[in-house]
């Protein structure tokens, strides 16, 4: 019945959709003025919503710019996104082929029901975007992404340059200028690197598709489709002290605890970030515009084409940096909502930017406290999550920490299967109650090693986490099956045997000692077990911040004396009361650093392996 019923509602919808277009005014040239349709009263509730939105805004620029033009119409490069018959157009509700505008059309409308509201537009499946890239089964949003994508990438950047075969970046050339990527182009940048939204610099990895909370990651997912507004209250549900629109400009999660501006605040918004590196940029680029190409710069933000000269005419002083820097700049500027939609992206591109320009200007800004890259199971360029891309699956044998899903899913099912990519960790990988803003954790009470060996730091200890990964992948029993199924002495060489790698920050593993045999132990020696540290600074989070990774300092300042930084940590050394320092390497220094000790006979170990081998 409720399936039935919900049939009969959309049909109307199309019907009177069809209807509200059928009577919108017909404009004479001479008189291209705006009007809105008046809605049947089976709609008045979606018209309340939408007449008031952007959308339907009869005086914005946006629907307005061709009204002194000759002739007056919207051409056929902007109807798409800037009038209903465009936009239908494009979709191929007017009959025409689908995903071009065949003809410039009438101006004096705005985007009325009708653009989003037909059968054509209502099963667009996939959006293409200026980049070329084609992004499938995107869903009801596929819509606004038609158009809130921008009208170029960084790929036109690319192109531009290279048509003019310059090689120096510092050359001047009149058949470059300003690219700008327009307006609102909030599609292009949640899907970031994946659609080459801004100037991406050869060499560096960059976020793809900001990966939201499930049910909050999609443009009508946050926004009303028909007013346009964010859903606040809903935004609420996790972000705490948001109240209004302007508080979500304040939001920072404990995934971005990292300065990437390098003004030692990481406490404000991620939009503060954003804007202090924007400025940071704005000012490498009037550097630059004033020192390489003897040409001043200034930017207006309200007055097309937004480059100017000194005198306030038009720039056109521009090298393959100078349009790279100048566009980058625009693609941060112009979509108001950078930091709820990719922020990452946004603060890579401004940084890429501004390490370019300080290479080729002598008074440089200064990057020397500000980061790029989130702490390691955040950082979405980093090779622990990037390393599958071209594959396009992580394998079973990875999943499990290289995947924000590959975790849960070991946890509730005790296996693993190969999934797509991800940026990185997310916080539904350690809390399961991520949606309600509970953000309570997944518990793990006993966590399986490489060797079989079956730990735990207690129940309910949220370190168990930490554990299922930071294992490694090999053990003293794998090492000995792999010979033992060989069947060779100890110095014979067999083609069948290799190097075992234990893979990397096996830190469980080596806390663990003897109890999960993480190294290989030689038949008949004794080796420690679990390394007992001082109560409550004695498991994995007790010594690490849980989301920045980064030491607890000041906890070891309590005991350890001399502490004050994070590179006094590795002089730490420090003995039992009463008992007799013992010179473990025995190069005669029984007070240096615990560290220098082992690093003796990591030393002194590859050189007997040289030895060994030779």
């Amino acid at each position: 019945m409720k399936r039935h019923h919900l049939l009969a509602v959309l049909g109307m919808v199309f019907i009177v959709a069809g209807m509200l277009v059928l009577w919108t005014p017909v404009l004479a040239q001479e008189d291209p003025i705006v009007t809105n349709p008046a809605p049947p009263e089976v709609l008045s509730g979606y018209y309340d919503a939408w007449v008031t939105s952007p959308h339907a805004d009869v005086e914005a620029e946006a629907f307005n710019h061709w009204n002194e033009d000759d002739p007056v119409e919207v051409p056929a490069s902007c109807a798409q996104c800037h009038s209903t018959d465009g936009y239908r157009d494009y979709v191929g509700a007017d009959g025409t082929e689908a995903g071009v505008v065949d003809a410039a059309h009438a101006v004096g409308m705005t985007i009325t029901c009708d653009a989003c509201h037909n059968p054509q537009a209502s099963h667009l499946t996939s959006v293409t975007f200026p980049s070329g890239v084609v992004l499938e089964d995107v869903g009801d949003a596929t819509r606004c992404m038609v158009c809130h994508q921008g009208r170029a990438s960084g790929l036109s950047v690319a192109s531009a340059i290279a048509e003019t075969g310059i090689t120096d970046m510092n050359e001047v050339s009149e058949d470059l200028g300003f690219i700008n990527i327009h307006y609102y182009a909030a599609a292009a940048s949640l899907y970031g690197g994946e659609v080459h939204a801004g100037y991406e610099f050869e060499g560096e990895t960059y976020q793809l598709r900001n990966d939201h909370v499930e049910g909050y990651d999609t443009c009508i997912n946050c926004h009303n489709p028909h007013t346009l507004e964010l859903k606040v209250s809903e935004c609420a549900t996790c972000h705490e002290d948001v109240e209004s629109v302007e508080d979500l400009a304040g939001i920072r999660m404990p995934g971005s605890f990292i300065d990437y501006d390098g003004d030692g605040d990481m406490r404000e918004g991620i939009s503060g970030e954003i804007e202090t590196l924007q400025e940071m940029l704005y000012t490498a680029i009037q550097t630059y515009a004033e020192q390489v190409l003897e040409a001043p710069v200034e930017y207006n933000a309200g007055a097309y084409p937004y480059w100017f000269t000194a005198d306030g005419e038009r720039y056109g002083t521009f090298s393959p940096l100078m349009s790279i820097a100048t566009y980058n700049y625009q693609v941060s500027r112009k979509d108001p909502g950078a930091y709820a939609h990719n922020p990452k992206y946004h603060i890579e591109i401004l940084f890429d930017t501004i390490s370019a320009l300080n290479e080729q200007i002598d008074a440089q800004v200064d990057l020397s406290m500000a980061h790029r890259n989130d702490p390691g199971h955040f950082d979405a360029t980093g090779e622990p999550f990037r390393h599958w891309d071209e594959d396009g699956e992580v394998s079973a044998s990875c999943v499990k920490c290289h995947t924000a899903t590959g975790l849960p899913f070991y946890l509730e099912n005790g296996v693993t299967i190969a999934m797509e990519p991800t940026n990185g960790l997310a916080c539904s990988t350690c809390h399961d109650d991520v949606s309600s803003g509970e953000f309570s954790l997944r518990m793990s009470d006993e966590v399986t090693f490489p060797s079989g060996a079956v730990v735990s730091f207690g129940e309910e200890e949220p370190a168990n986490l930490c554990i299922n990964c930071h294992q490694g992948r090999e053990s003293t029993v794998s090492v000995n099956a792999a010979i033992s199924r060989i069947g060779v002495g100890d110095d014979d060489v067999s083609a069948d045997l290799s190097f075992r790698n234990p893979h990397y920050f096996a830190a469980g593993a080596t806390l663990f000692g003897n109890e999960t045999q993480g190294g290989y132990q030689y038949e008949g020696a004794e080796y420690v077990g679990q390394f007992t540290h001082a109560r409550r600074v004695d498991t994995c989070i007790g010594c690490h911040d849980p989301h920045a990774l980064t030491f607890q300092v000041d906890d070891c300042a309590e005991c350890h004396e001399g502490v004050e930084t994070l590179e006094d940590i590795p002089n730490i050394r420090q003995e039992e009361e009463d008992v007799e320092p013992v010179d473990y390497d025995g190069d005669g220094d029984a007070t240096e650093p615990i560290r220098a000790e082992i690093e003796s006979f990591e030393e002194a170990l590859y050189g007997a392996i040289q030895s060994y081998a030779a």
